[in-house]
């Protein structure tokens, strides 16, 4: 039976303080996460990371693949992996640009890859017998000619990014459309996902990066084969990657210079040096010369030659404490 005892003010206060220290042991209030929507966090931490060691494998193999192409040594390094919107990833590329829209059948999104012209005028004038080190204005736009002479580049690094996909999925990626006004490639909606993805590269002295955007619904749709095939990482290669990558590396061109051990001078004596000095090498008459390929000592062996032409006899290899 009810009780008719109205309670106090103070016993009233009491009750609550209770109550709300009962709360705040047992059930603390949940603080809101802000969300933002030109973001959307559509792809686990754990998937990026995965799509960051395949197109880290894409790199290695195409600086191997553009240094047989180009006859020069290339770096690719891969610098970022990102998830944005298209809109962001759109206003990060410089105009005018080198623009491809991709096809990645069977899938029916599209892909963006571009090349910065910074790159992009070095490669063409070594693809025209240059040497690639002339200086150019790259902020013109790429004329109709000079896009049919990427073509064949295109298709290079499209061949390596569907080897470095196969794995996962044998997606057929190829160019739909060319652009050069990040602004006009309007392939997908503003707010739209993108993965980004980032890489230098580098040939010599010249560098420029090369940036791939791809939809983030279409890697979503592959999260399980992700999962599947980078869940454990491989310790070391298998020997089919070990000849494919040494395949690919078997036409690059290498260095060689043949090097005397010569003596150390001082900046003055360096300052001083002028035509018709004598420098006194350290170097024995009969001692072997050193080979070095692309900067690194490799062999010793001994020059000789006729009046015209001089050549090296490789008599030893470069020992491991050297």
């Amino acid at each position: 039976m009810a009780s008719g005892r109205v309670l106090s003010q103070e016993e009233i206060d009491s009750v609550f303080r209770n109550v709300q220290g009962e709360r705040g042991e047992d059930d603390p209030a949940r603080k809101a996460q802000p969300y933002d929507f030109r973001r959307p966090d559509r792809i686990a931490k754990d998937q990026l990371r995965s799509i960051h060691q395949l197109h880290d494998n894409f790199a290695r193999s195409l600086g191997s693949s553009l240094s047989a192409y180009l006859r020069a040594y290339v770096i690719v390094n891969l610098i970022s992996v990102e998830q944005l919107s298209f809109l962001e990833f759109s206003q990060c590329l410089p105009a005018p640009t080198c623009l491809v829209s991709l096809g990645m059948k069977p899938f029916d999104g599209s892909a963006v890859l571009e090349l910065n012209p910074t790159m992009v005028f070095p490669i063409l004038e070594m693809l025209l017998g240059g040497s690639g080190k002339t200086q150019y204005k790259t902020n013109r736009e790429i004329t109709e000619i000079e896009q049919s002479i990427l073509d064949g580049l295109f298709r290079i690094i499209l061949h390596d990014l569907h080897e470095a996909w196969s794995p996962i999925s044998k997606i057929n990626f190829s160019v739909d459309t060319h652009e050069t006004e990040p602004q006009l490639l309007q392939i997908l909606a503003p707010n739209e996902a993108v993965v980004a993805v980032g890489m230098e590269i580098r040939i010599g002295e010249v560098s420029g990066m090369m940036n791939l955007g791809i939809p983030s619904i279409i890697i979503k749709m592959l999260r399980q084969k992700f999962d599947q095939q980078w869940s454990v990482r491989k310790s070391e290669s298998t020997e089919e990657e070990r000849e494919r990558i040494l395949r690919l590396m078997k036409p690059a061109m290498l260095k060689l210079d043949a090097r005397l051990q010569g003596p150390t001078l001082t900046v003055e004596q360096m300052i001083g040096l002028g035509v018709d000095d004598i420098l006194l090498f350290d170097h024995p008459t009969d001692g072997p010369m050193d080979l070095v390929v692309n900067g690194t000592l490799k062999f010793h062996g001994q020059v000789g030659g006729d009046e015209r032409k001089r050549r090296f006899h490789v008599e030893s290899r470069r020992t491991l404490d050297e």
